[in-house]
């Protein structure tokens, strides 16, 4: 059984049938982006819907004891999250509200810098502001975790400071494998592992690179050498795949509402469009040779546990409850 940290796109019937084939036992859904508060709770509606629609093949779930029920009936997991955290609108009140309505994971901030602090893109990261400083205390009030993935390195590195419950890093890599913005420094990963906190492996070709891509056991390399880093208690998996995108989306996902000019997030002027996908991960199914690949790689059956489930697990019951 594998939870993934994080993945995103348009869910259907055909997704979750996917889902089922690689045995995700549970994945956090991404419900927005740039959306606010109203946009957010359609989102959340349309999400339920789905859910309802598709209750043989998934389940919502809200705390760790869900996941392992829903799990045991033969399902798959979904965690509501949002890259973002426009949906609170300035209004500390709304983190708690959003809690109770189902939502467990959100990103600080996305590719911009907002009222809580910095992104991994802008040229100086202001650090956690006041606001983002009471956000963290409210998500770790709530039960909601805190994720730091597009989070600059100096903003996450305070989130992790002052957050009084392990946070995350959904899904990215490290820095030092691959050179790229989204990806963290050894000290933000370091921070994180001392903090109890846990770091998603991406496998999204643009912040992976080509040679990470090749085949499922060169990712599981990287895997491995995220381990010697920040320690096995530490790594788990956020592919941070998408379904179902067209370039429509992949506008919204990228400039939002923000600019009238072209914005290519991750993507480098070479590839400006979608990103192919892994070599090894051409449908989503595909996942579900990653435990092999762990093995392949010389993780033992125990480390295998912990890398694909057992590490969300134990932060998931840390931070929602069990």
């Amino acid at each position: 059984m594998l939870i993934d940290g994080l993945q995103c796109g348009h869910f259907d019937r055909d997704v979750f049938n996917e889902l089922r084939l690689a045995d995700i036992g549970c994945v956090t859904v991404t419900c927005g982006f740039w959306e606010d508060t109203v946009e957010s709770l359609d989102s959340l509606g349309r999400w339920r819907d789905l859910a309802r629609e598709n209750a043989d093949l998934v389940g919502e779930a809200r705390s760790a004891t869900d996941i392992r029920a829903i799990v045991a009936s033969g399902r798959t997991a979904l965690l509501m999250g949002f890259q973002n955290s426009d949906l609170f609108q300035g209004r500390i009140r709304l983190v708690e509200m959003f809690a109770e309505l189902g939502v467990r994971v959100v990103q600080l901030t996305y590719n911009n810098q907002n009222a809580l602090g910095g992104s991994c893109y802008e040229e100086h990261d202001s650090g956690l502001a006041r606001f983002g400083r009471e956000v963290v205390r409210e998500m770790n009030r709530a039960g909601m975790l805190v994720d730091l993935s597009h989070v600059g390195d100096r903003t996450t590195l305070d989130a992790i400071r002052h957050s009084e419950k392990p946070v995350a890093i959904t899904h990215a890599n490290p820095k030092r494998l691959f050179d790229h913005r989204r990806n963290k420094s050894d000290e933000v990963i370091r921070a994180l592992s001392d903090q109890g906190g846990v770091i998603g492996c991406a496998t999204y070709r643009n912040i992976t690179g080509d040679d990470y891509c090749g085949s499922v056991e060169k990712w599981c390399e990287m895997v491995a050498r995220t381990v010697d880093l920040a320690g096995i208690d530490h790594v788990a998996v956020g592919t941070d795949r998408s379904h179902n995108f067209v370039k429509r989306d992949y506008d919204w996902m990228r400039m939002g509402r923000w600019t009238r000019g072209v914005d290519l997030g991750a993507s480098p002027p070479s590839r400006p469009g979608k990103a192919p996908p892994p070599d090894w991960l051409l449908q989503v199914r595909d996942i579900g040779k990653i435990e092999g690949g762990l093995a392949a790689v010389g993780f033992s059956q125990d480390e295998i546990t912990a890398l694909a489930h057992g590490n969300w697990l134990r932060l998931y019951a840390e931070v929602f409850g069990h």
